[in-house]
This record gives C-alpha cells, sequence and structure tokens, in this order.
C-alpha cells in the first residue's frame, strides 16, 4: 500500500509539550523505545507520518515541529546547531522514555547527529539522511536562496501544492499534499507559512558551521543515508565524511535526490530497520 495514502487513515496525536527551555509541538504514536523524527528546514513534523505508520507497532513513535518551526515556539533568535540539539536533550528528558533513536533528515539529521555528540547517554542511535559534514559554500548559497523565497502569501492550498511541486520535482503528489496541509496558516488574503521567517534566515546561516568535530566527537552508533542524485551531499563531501569517520555505515538511495524520506520511503524504512536489527 502506498504509504502515504496509508498514512492519511492513522494520524497521529498532536501535542505540545514544555520542556522547561522550550514548547515544541509533536506527532505521537505506538509503544515500545522512543524513537524521534526531526524533519528538514522549513518543514515540519508531518512529513514523517509515513513511516510512523509503519514503525509504530515496534516504537514509540514521535515527530517534533524543532524551533521556529510548524506549531513550537518561535524565539528571536537560538537557531544555530546546539540550540537545536538541545531542544533534543531536554525533550527526552521531559519524556523520561530515553536513550532514544534519533531519525533526522537534512537539518533534523545535523541536530541529531549534535544532540548525540553532547548527550550520548540520552541517545541510542542516529539515523542521519542526507547532511554531512563539508557541504559546499555554493550549495548552502543556493538552499539559503530557496529557503528565503518561501516566505510568500498562497491564494489556497491548492497554489500552496503547485509551488512545492515545482520546488520538489522528485517528491511524490500525496507527500506534496502532506506538506501543503501541514505547513501553513490562514492569514489575511491567503496562507502563509508556520515556519518563522526570522527563524528560517538564521537556521539557513547556522547550517555553515562547520560540523567536523561533532562528527569526530559522536560515539553512538550512526547511520548516514544520501540520496544518491543529492542536490545537497554531494558524493564528495560523502567521501570526505566517511574518510573522517570510516566507521559509520553508509547506505546510498539510488534515484532518489535530497528528500530521501519522502522520495523513497520504502527504502528508507528498510534501512532503518536493518540498522537498528544490526
Amino acid at each position: 500500500m502506498n504509504m502515504a495514502a496509508d498514512m492519511l487513515s492513522h494520524q497521529s496525536d498532536s501535542r505540545r509539550i514544555d520542556t522547561g527551555r522550550i514548547a515544541l509541538n509533536v506527532r505521537g504514536k505506538g509503544t515500545g523505545p522512543l524513537m524521534l523524527f526531526f524533519h528538514g528546514i522549513t518543514s515540519n513534523s508531518a512529513v514523517f507520518e509515513p513511516l510512523m505508520a509503519r514503525l509504530s507497532h515496534r516504537f514509540t513513535t514521535i515527530a517534533v515541529d524543532q524551533r521556529g518551526h510548524g506549531l513550537s515556539d518561535k524565539p528571536e533568535s537560538g537557531y544555530e546547531a546546539n540550540d537545536y540539539a538541545d531542544d533534543i536533550a531536554a525533550l527526552i528528558r521531559t519524556l523520561d522514555r530515553g536513550p532514544a533513536i534519533l531519525v533526522g533528515h537534512s537539518l533534523g539529521s545535523r541536530n541529531s547527529v549534535t544532540a548525540a555528540a553532547r548527550n550520548p547517554e540520552l541517545v541510542r542511535s542516529v539515523v542521519a539522511i542526507d547532511f554531512t559534514p563539508y557541504i559546499e559554500t555554493e550549495v548552502l548559497d543556493a538552499l539559503e536562496t530557496r529557503v528565503n523565497a518561501g516566505d510568500r502569501l498562497f491564494e489556497n492550498t491548492k497554489v500552496v501544492e503547485a509551488y512545492l511541486a515545482a520546488r520538489y520535482p522528485n517528491i511524490p503528489a500525496d507527500a506534496i499534499r502532506i506538506r501543503a496541509e501541514s505547513g501553513y496558516r490562514q492569514v489575511e488574503g491567503g496562507l502563509r507559512p508556520l515556519a518563522s521567517p526570522t527563524a528560517m534566515a538564521q537556521t539557513a546561516e547556522g547550517l555553515r558551521a562547520d560540523l567536523t568535530q561533532t562528527y569526530r566527537d559522536v560515539t553512538r552508533p550512526v547511520l548516514i543515508v544520501r540520496g544518491e542524485q543529492s542536490k545537497l551531499v554531494s558524493a564528495a563531501a560523502l567521501a570526505k565524511t566517511s574518510r573522517l569517520r570510516p566507521d559509520l555505515p553508509v547506505v546510498v538511495v539510488p534515484d532518489a535526490d535530497h528528500y530521501v524520506n519522502e522520495v523513497s520511503p520504502e527504502i528508507t524504512l528498510k534501512a532503518i530497520t536493518n540498522f537498528i536489527d544490526a
């Protein structure tokens, strides 16, 4: 069955959790060991619903709107890697269900590895999807331009879907629909992104920080996943990362671009379960 279509009949419970440091909106389901999901920049927790639907029979799956995104708090500042990572640590402590498996895409990948490096006692392992050290400056320049262009007024959800389909040409229509229906708020004259433009600008700038020491420091098991056609993580960046940490397993997903978990959910699911079971 199509994963996104299957998800629509199994929506997760959504709620806000005050960690004492920040209030984070989460959606969760299932029972078992704790598995947390962290989205990419400008996105939100809903993009992980299809994966959660398939993993919730084994795990307590909780996807998080990270700071500045979705329905979580949006402070004026505090968008460096350590800020996001300390939110993760605070959430795990508040849930009191750790250590947790962290699954992160892009921004969420960087934040998850950083959290594991800073608080290894709270993390069981990390699935780091399509974000590594050594991303080229011109690639981050292009990302920043795309991020800042997304803050605009849209007439309705159909217009949002058309915009997202053009921006993410390889993401299937049902996954585009999840983004369109979950990532925008009604304002006068139409819809605007839930993600704070101030937060997105600071977050995009923060993605430029050198990640090599974090990868050197991390002691928990980390699976690196790259889309074979990714325009964010080049083959060269991945090769350098593997030279930095040759002990970390790598999965390259054929025909997938940067948005691996949305473009290739079945392979992503298999990679996660194989890694955990190993």
